[in-house]
């Protein structure tokens, strides 16, 4: 799945040598196994237990802090793992187990990320929650184009029945396209390329002999991060200023700007796996707004404010929160988006020039070309072999639409069918555009182009019933393109892999529809068990507010901002176009210490503690990189990994005893001593 904070750098020669030269010759000779072969019944139970463990943690990510980093290594890894003990303890057992291929296990990794996709894609921890009753009496009753009938609670019925007709469409809308994407522009998916060459790793001898080192690394970290979230919940107390949570680390005076380390094993698993810059972007950020802007801010209450407004009202300062945040993340959205059409038409116009004005020549000098040509073109026989015909794709996507056409309304009566159809006419194009961009540079706008849709339904629908008929369509556009662009990365992973394209593509349909099921149903577990939605607590899901001022500002305009908030949101939009300006035209020596305004916007509005433990993570990696840089690259993901499943995986009995309403027993508490 992609998120739009980092970007990976993977050259095309990288490509055609995962495995040594004596490997490599066994390698092309084996015997790949049919399209049906790949998919297998344990394959998909493997997919259904990590799917719903990644859907937690994605979901956990999405309530608190909206930053979700990639776990494709997790699923690799743990796919491989699961089957491999599997089949080891049935060979002991005296039974015949199958044995355990690359496409099987590629197989494995698309179901998973296609599940564990919708959690993000499907607007869980952002416009679907945008609707509720919460986000509606956060922003006020009061405050102008937000409508108490513009409020629509999230319930599991309609969610899986939106999801099940909004998110095949994306699967069906390129597929026709996959060998021009994949074989003609020869596109470097750099994530789906990375998945590929450690997938191959796994499936030699010394590839394997690594990852089983690095499963017992997971294995221990997911086991010490599961003991730690359980050890804080003991001193967690009823409410939230309770336990670990709200250790006043730097001190009283910090913590109350939110600066304190709340010893959370998922920020600091963040903080291992998102690249450095990611996070010192996101310090920058938090030491920007809440160590600078905000009390600045608020020395001029009872001036550009009321100074008796409550904490969360949208006319004081939670306002200049919310909305320099969407400031910075819109600034960015748009200077990407730019950026990706012209370098996707430049790149396209490139590969057209070079086809008709220049001559193919095809020249071999030695060995090695040619065992490189015989390997591409095995890969290629192997990817063309079951064709997925145009004629399905089409008319899937044409069902699927006229289905979705008639339903959605039914959901959403403000989104109206003929709304429904124009974005669907636009779909396939924007898809394509995320795709590529995607394949170029490992960066999904997803979001963006969600956000472009919001505004645009919520200013065609106006006052009556815009904000909900934004929202939802929003939710429409995300799931289609990041869907597309996720499909693409698959297709590219199963080229490296000689896993057959139809196994892709089906495999991609399976873990979508587990998808619809398991990913409402693991948010409905957090909806019923926290206060979803509280300023104050752990789960603020920061998203749905701003996900719902978007769309009230799409109907209303910017007439009720606070004093001086306009021009701070301007200057703001206007820093992160330059800053992002500046690191294109800047040598990547310099550039690579230059924040990423994306990054910054998240410790606007939702705090600083999680940029602190962020940053923990980052100089953990940081020094370890400078002890032993190869064993950081070898195991820096797997415990990163367990440092996130483990809390994720604490999030189950934690909401069962939340259920049940069984409280923690203690409360550690931390204020001031007493003068007296």
């Amino acid at each position: 799945m992609g998120t739009e904070t980092s970007s990976v750098d993977i050259s095309e020669p990288l490509l055609v040598d995962p495995l040594g030269n004596a490997e490599k010759e066994k390698y092309l000779r084996e015997e790949i196994p049919e399209w049906k072969e790949q998919i297998t019944i344990r394959g998909l139970v493997v997919s259904a237990v990590l799917g719903t463990l990644f859907c937690i943690i994605t979901h956990k990510l999405n309530l608190t802090v909206g930053i979700i980093p990639s776990l494709n290594v997790a699923a690799g890894l743990l796919g491989f793992f699961f089957v491999r003990t599997w089949t080891g303890f049935l060979t002991k057992m005296g039974f015949f187990a199958k044995p355990f291929t690359r496409q099987e296990n590629t197989v494995i990794q698309t179901c998973v990320v296609a599940c564990y996709g919708l959690a993000f894609s499907g607007g869980f921890g952002s416009s679907l929650i945008a609707m509720d009753q919460r986000t509606y009496e956060l922003i006020g009753p009061d405050y102008p184009g937000n409508r108490a009938e513009d409020v629509k609670n999230p319930g599991l019925g309609w969610m899986m029945g939106f999801m099940f007709v909004v998110s095949f469409l994306g699967l069906f809308s390129l597929v026709p396209l996959r060998k021009v994407m994949v074989l003609d522009y020869k596109l470097t998916y750099p994530s789906g390329t990375a998945t590929a060459m450690l997938i191959n790793s796994f499936h030699t001898k010394t590839g394997a002999e690594l990852a089983g080192n690095q499963v017992q690394q997971l294995g221990k970290y997911l086991s010490l991060s599961f003991v730690w979230s359980c050890f804080k919940w003991f001193f967690s107390g009823i409410g939230d200023s309770c336990g670990f949570d709200n250790f006043p680390s730097f001190g009283l005076t910090l913590f109350r700007n939110t600066f304190y380390f709340d010893f959370s094993p998922t920020y600091v698993g963040c903080g291992l796996i998102c690249p450095h810059l990611v996070n010192c972007s996101v310090l920058l950020g938090a030491i920007i707004s809440w160590g600078f802007l905000w009390p600045f801010v608020s020395e001029h209450a009872g001036d550009w404010y009321p100074a008796d407004l409550g904490s969360n009202d949208f006319k004081g300062l939670y306002g200049y929160k919310v909305f320099i945040s969407i400031a910075l993340i819109l600034g960015d959205g748009v200077y990407n988006l730019v950026k990706i059409i012209i370098i996707t038409v430049r790149e396209m116009w490139s590969a057209s020039s070079k086809q008709t004005r220049l001559p193919v020549v095809t020249e071999v000098n030695d060995d090695e070309s040619s065992e490189l040509q015989s390997e591409e073109k095995m890969r290629d026989e192997v990817f063309l072999k079951d064709r997925i015909p145009t004629w399905f794709a089409a008319s899937g996507y044409v069902g699927l639409a006229a289905i979705s056409i008639a339903t959605i309304p039914m959901i959403f009566p403000p989104l109206k069918w003929y709304l429904v159809l124009c974005s669907y006419i636009l779909a396939p194009a924007l898809a394509f555009c995320n795709s590529y961009g995607t394949g170029l540079t490992d960066w999904s706008l997803a979001s963006t182009y969600g956000k472009i849709g919001l505004f645009i339904i919520a200013a065609a629908v106006g006052q009556n019933g815009g904000v909900i008929a934004g929202v939802a369509s929003c939710a429409v556009m995300m799931s289609i393109v990041a869907t597309a662009a996720d499909l693409m990365q698959d297709f590219k992973t199963g080229y490296l892999t000689f896993s057959s394209a139809k196994s892709m593509f089906v495999s991609q349909l399976i873990g979508t529809a587990m998808g619809c099921v398991i990913a409402p149903l693991t948010f409905w577990m957090f909806w019923t068990a926290f206060d979803i939605g509280s300023p104050d607590g752990p789960y603020k899901a920061p998203y749905a507010v701003i996900f719902r001022e978007m769309a009230i500002i799409g109907v209303q305009g910017f007439s009720e901002l606070p004093l001086y908030c306009l021009e701070m949101c301007g200057g703001f939009f206007a820093a992160a176009l330059a800053i992002n300006l500046v690191r294109d035209v800047t040598p990547k020596k310099f550039s690579q210490y230059i924040p990423i305004p994306m990054a910054m916007a998240v410790p606007f509005y939702i705090g600083a503690y999680f940029a602190v433990d962020m940053f923990v993570g980052t100089v953990i990696l940081f020094v370890w990189e400078k002890l032993n840089r190869k064993d950081a690259e070898d195991y820096a993901g797997a415990v990163a990994s367990g440092l996130i499943c483990g809390d994720g995986i604490w999030t189950i009995p934690s909401a069962i005893l939340s259920i049940m309403r069984i409280d923690p027993p203690i409360c550690m508490y931390f204020g001031p001593s007493s003068s007296g």
